[in-house]
């Protein structure tokens, strides 16, 4: 009979075994210990001799999953410098502070999070007291990823610290007044406290792997020596289930960012109950993590646990630890000692006997509290070890209970997420627990005090030294004053003026060839980033390769295949471009740590992001929000735009609707140039706005996107006359008349205003000369280069007008005047350009690209949309019949003539 676990031949013709004999000789030994001392011996010295082969060097697969213990035993744990009852009094400070403020907050119905601080109270508090470096000392700090539920926690400790007073934690989620805390870190609502907003799941992580990547090409490009800065990111176990929490992990490892640390609170809890009930996270997450190259380091359990590891002397309690799912470890957390004797130690006979050496207070001090999460010596050595790997990131998986400290009604309770107070007796009770001076005469009229010990306390002074030590407050933001970056030459900006004259040029290529210019300043041309998501061939940005290289921290270790060619694939360490592959994600966390360098670390840098405008804001407008939170700056430029121009992608390459979305964004300026000179108008504004002198009151933390073409037309010239740069920062402007364009119609012949934007003006001024020649119709042109800037001035008018002040929006101004109807025009959603309609004067009326997107050519897709030359021409007369200024025969005849 075939030994059904022997190595079969095929397996051998691939491994050619050189000694056969010994082969048998080891498989033997291994078949002779299962047989004698049982599997689990036999798999222990596998196990362990897998790791013997991982520490010498031998070329082996990692092992993925280790026992489920601490990776650092306890004999091998550092001493903790400083004064651990010291830090431990601080830490109850500032628990009780977070409860209370949560739960004064719950009277005025504003939420709030009390749980997941209590269960990462020491992992954060050893952090601040022994390794997160402030922004004030050498550098530019420590980047700090805060889980956005922990944020009641950091609002304690800055109390504390005499950051807060007791009006702003009174004023937790209610900003409205002023003096306010938000819910969660948000830059944009406390901009000196809160650097990365993190709450939106998953974009923590992804962020931080970005941020730390980006700190690395600073320096390799050396705009500053960031070596120092070390990024730690706080996430929840649950967390991780986000796509985007994941994704980036092996760029992480392949790019050896030893700068990042992952802090993973295992409390074993989301929102509505375990993250895997029926399985073990921490031991999910550390195949994952060793699978993707990074250092796995666990903390799991405390120093209760020692004496029981001491009597384990068969393996039964690692064995019994290693299969007990997690759901289960949290009813331990909630039952007595004689139900835990029984389901935990009664399903060994080796435990059952452990179980008699053990009394009741142990075994709930081990299943009820002892986790390694909260032990400050245990966080301390797991933090001192990430620091000391070098080569790889370092992921910590530290194990806690969900409420630690609140009491028996939250601890481990699937509930806790969505608990926000405790009542008087309970919070008593707490304070018994964590031994805090406050008395039952402090709670007046059945209201939570907060607590202080004073600002001249031995706790405040110990915690401010500590941080003094470590260079300030964290987290902190600061934006040191920058001098505004000097203006590029304008001759990049003005060779655009003249038009292509018969040459065919895309707008997206129009965008790429200011860009090339603009890269070359002697000023401000080494602060431009580049990011593209593996397209840079689609956009015509190959040629930048050579001049500029792609960053790659390795340079390039092979010879490209088109070395001969005079645009080759050039990486570079110090390389500008950065070109992340196919992930639209990861390109857009580069461009949020770009856009803030110039708060980050005190330098200014113009990301410019170009990307298949289908793919950006209907697939990362999570990070387009996040990036207008955080208060970046830079440039988004949705290439291959519109819903027709993109001939033949079909579908999901057929953006109809980015700008409508771009338009929910308050940070988002988004403009739909329709000519290369526009482009470069706004392009210099944009650098004018964000990076150089901003006028008073004007808002620099905003970010432009873009919408550029492939499809090739001529450039026309600039349009002589006043007011044409203002008309297009604004966002419309008269391009021509029929007169201007040398059309002739009948004296007194009916007007038509046709406004449209990107590539529609073209038809529409196609349809400008159909009218004029076919139908006697004099229309004008409008170039509306942006149809979301019209309305956002004409609500700040309305605005204006109810504080009583007297403001016309520009859109009516513009259009003051003008003869006839409105028709608008765009190669988008009629929702688009209807965003203004309420403030424009005359009859209006919109054509757009409504619905889904399909495969053809041009301008078959134009005419299935109705929004050709030709649709727009009858659309026109259609408009002005109804206001009797044509007969309604002509737009039948019109229909019938075009085929419509």
């Amino acid at each position: 009979m075939t030994d059904p676990n022997a190595i079969q031949p095929s397996e051998l013709d691939q491994l050619p075994d050189r000694d056969p004999e010994e082969t048998a000789e080891w498989q033997a030994s291994l078949d002779a210990v299962a047989k004698a001392a049982g599997p689990h011996r036999a798999a222990y010295l596998m196990r362990r001799t897998l790791e013997r082969a991982e520490g010498t060097g031998v070329a082996l697969p990692k092992l993925l999953e280790t026992d489920y213990v601490n990776s650092i035993p306890t004999a091998a744990e550092p001493a903790v410098p400083g004064d651990e009852a010291m830090e431990a009094r601080i830490t109850a400070w500032n628990r009780w502070n977070a409860a209370a403020m949560v739960t004064r907050g719950s009277k005025h119905g504003v939420g709030g999070h009390i749980a997941t601080f209590a269960s990462a109270a020491w992992l954060y508090e050893t952090g601040f007291n022994h390794f997160f470096r402030g922004k004030e000392g050498d550098g530019s700090g420590d980047q700090l990823y805060i889980q956005g539920h922990a944020s009641p926690g950091i609002y304690a400790r800055a109390f504390l610290d005499g950051r807060l007073t007791e009006q702003h934690l009174d004023n937790f989620r209610q900003e409205a007044g002023g003096n306010g805390l938000p819910s969660y870190p948000h830059p944009r609502r406390l901009p000196w406290l809160w650097e990365f907003p993190t709450v939106s799941m998953g974009l923590g992580p992804i962020s931080a792997i970005y941020q730390a990547r980006f700190n690395r090409y600073l320096t390799s490009r050396g705009i500053k020596d960031v070596s120092d800065s070390h990024v730690w990111a706080f996430l929840g176990d649950g967390e991780m289930d986000e796509p985007e929490s994941t994704t980036a992990l092996t760029l992480a490892s392949r790019e050896g960012l030893d700068n990042l640390t992952f802090v993973i609170n295992c409390n074993l809890q989301r929102l509505d109950g375990p993250v895997r009930a029926n399985f073990k996270i921490v031991q999910e997450l550390e195949a994952l993590f060793r699978g993707s190259g990074w250092n796995v380091v666990k903390t799991l359990w405390g120093t209760a646990w020692d004496e029981l590891f001491q009597l384990d002397t068969t393996g039964a309690l690692v064995r019994r630890l290693r299969e007990v799912p997690d759901a289960q470890v949290q009813t331990y957390q909630t039952r007595d000692a004689a139900y835990i004797r029984e389901d935990f130690f009664g399903k060994d006979p080796a435990l059952a006997e452990m179980a008699k050496l053990l009394s009741d207070d142990k075994i709930l001090e081990c299943f009820h509290l002892s986790r390694g999460g909260h032990e400050s010596r245990k966080v301390y050595a797991a933090y001192k070890a990430a620091l000391e790997h070098k080569g790889a990131p370092t992921v910590i998986l530290a194990q806690t209970v969900k409420g630690h400290t609140l009491g028996e009604g939250f601890a481990s309770k699937n509930a806790n997420h969505q608990m926000k107070k405790l009542t008087v007796d309970e919070f008593k009770a707490m304070r018994d627990r964590l031994e805090l001076p406050i008395k039952d005469s402090d709670f007046v009229d059945g209201q939570v005090p907060y607590g202080h010990p004073g600002a001249d306390s031995p706790e405040v002074r110990y915690l401010q030294e500590r941080r003094a030590a470590l260079g300030g407050p964290a987290p902190a933001r600061r934006v040191h004053p920058l001098p505004a970056l000097p203006a590029p030459a304008d001759k990049a900006f003005a060779a655009f003026d003249k038009g292509s004259g018969s040459q065919s040029v895309a707008t997206t290529m129009a965008f790429v060839r200011l860009v090339k210019d603009l890269v070359r300043d002697k000023e401000t041309g080494k602060r431009w980033v580049p990011i593209v998501p593996d397209e840079a061939r689609t956009f015509g940005m190959e040629s930048l390769f050579p001049s500029l290289g792609i960053y790659s921290p390795k340079g390039q270790t092979y010879e490209p295949v088109d070395r001969d060619q005079l645009m080759y694939y050039k990486e570079a360490k110090n390389g500008q471009i950065l070109n992340e592959g196919i992930t639209e994600a990861g390109s857009m966390a580069d461009f949020i740590a770009a856009s803030t360098a110039y708060a980050t670390h005190g330098e200014a840098m113009i990301p410019f992001y170009i990307f298949y405008s289908m793919f950006g804001w209907q697939r990362t407008a999570d990070q387009m929000w996040q990036l207008g939170d955080q208060l970046g700056r830079g440039f988004l430029v949705g290439a291959t735009a519109g819903r027709t121009t993109l001939t033949g992608e079909g579908l999901q390459h057929a953006d109809g609707h980015s700008p409508v979305i771009a338009a929910t964004n308050p940070a988002a300026l988004t403009y739909d140039p329709a000519f290369a000179y526009e482009i470069a108008v706004i392009v210099k504004e944009g650098l004018r706005r964000m990076y150089g002198e901003a006028a008073e009151g004007e808002d620099q933390n905003v970010f432009y996107y873009l919408t550029v073409y492939n499809e090739p037309l001529p450039q026309p010239a600039k349009p002589s006359g006043l007011g044409i740069d203002e008309g297009i920062v604004k966002g419309l402007y008269r391009f021509n008349t029929a007169e201007s364009a040398g059309l002739t119609a009948p004296a007194n012949a009916p007007r038509i205003q046709l406004l449209g934007s990107g590539t529609a003006i073209h038809w529409a001024l196609k349809a400008q000369r159909l009218l004029a020649e076919e139908w006697g119709v004099a229309a004008d042109v409008w170039s509306a280069t942006s149809w979301g800037e019209l309305r956002r001035d004409a609500m700040e008018a309305d605005a204006a007008l109810l504080r009583g002040e007297d403001r016309v929006p520009y859109v009516r101004r513009a259009l003051q005047g003008a003869e006839g109807p409105v028709l608008a025009v765009s190669d988008y959603m009629r929702q688009v350009p209807d965003q203004i309609a309420q403030w424009v004067e005359q009859d209006w009326s919109s054509l757009g690209a409504d619905g889904f997107g399909l495969s053809d050519t041009r301008d078959a897709a134009r005419r299935h949309f109705g929004v050709d030359a030709e649709s727009i021409a009858v659309a026109a007369l259609a408009q002005l019949a109804r206001r009797g200024e044509v007969k309604a025969s002509a737009v039948k005849e019109a229909r019938e003539k075009y085929g419509l």
